[in-house]
């Protein structure tokens, strides 16, 4: 399993939300791009970043910071926060993500994202998924920041974009994000069952070297991984031991 670490931008500094809310922001670091340094040495290889102010005004002020973060690090970048439309897509890709990560409009604009995933290649396309279970357990998905419920549910939407040719799915518990709780180990392994050949990221409440163990063993391809990192619940030591296991 793959271990991305996350970092959030929010007005040029490197934050952290307790699920979702900007009134409940960690500050960090004012230099986003030593944090991905930082994680690069750790010996990761990939990278989550989070464009917060894209996310909630909808304008990327974050690109020249992205831009030193891809040329400083040798990680592959994954970036969602507010990319609501092809012209954004396509300078995000310019600015040298890999992977873009499309939230809200995948569930609002499912038409647009299914033309995405054909025309720049499903490996590069990324649908984030955010939930929250009911009193049955299901997955009814939340958009806009967790502001709203959607009428779906995370399989349904999922099988809409299987003729598209999906291949990966961040998948989050919103009542999780943040909360240093533990993962949703249970959803985690029905959306394996359900899903298969769709590549799982799961997102939210990891806390330690063990919950990312339980994570690998329910058989998630990726674990996203922000604050225990960034609280040094999961020291360098044990990142190193897990990813020689990996």
């Amino acid at each position: 399993m793959n271990i991305i670490p996350a970092i959030d931008m929010k007005d040029g500094n490197c934050v952290r939300l307790m699920q979702g809310d900007f009134d409940r922001a960690t500050h960090y670091s004012d230099d986003p791009a030593e944090v991905a340094r930082g994680f690069g040495g750790m010996g990761f290889s990939d990278l989550h970043l989070v464009d917060l102010d894209g996310a909630q005004s909808g304008t990327q002020r974050n690109r020249e910071l992205v831009r030193r973060i891809v040329g400083e690090t040798q990680m592959t970048v994954q970036l969602g926060g507010g990319i609501r439309d092809r012209k954004t897509l396509e300078a995000w890709f310019d600015a040298g993500i890999h992977r873009a990560v499309i939230g809200s409009t995948a569930v609002t604009d499912a038409a647009s994202v299914q033309e995405w995933l054909l025309e720049f290649g499903a490996d590069r396309i990324v649908l984030a998924l955010d939930c929250r279970r009911d009193a049955e357990g299901t997955p009814w998905l939340a958009t806009h920041g967790w502001t709203r419920a959607a009428d779906i549910t995370l399989w349904d939407c999922i099988d809409a974009y299987r003729p598209h040719g999906v291949q990966h799915v961040l998948c989050t518990d919103v009542s999780r994000d943040g909360a240093m709780t533990g993962p949703a180990t249970e959803l985690y392994r029905d959306f394996v069952q359900r899903c298969p050949g769709i590549a799982l990221q799961a997102s939210g409440g990891v806390r330690n070297i063990d919950d990312l163990n339980t994570l690998r063993a329910a058989g998630a391809a990726a674990a996203i991984t922000g604050r225990a990192l960034l609280d040094g619940a999961i020291p360098a030591t044990e990142i190193r031991t897990f990813l020689r296991g990996a």
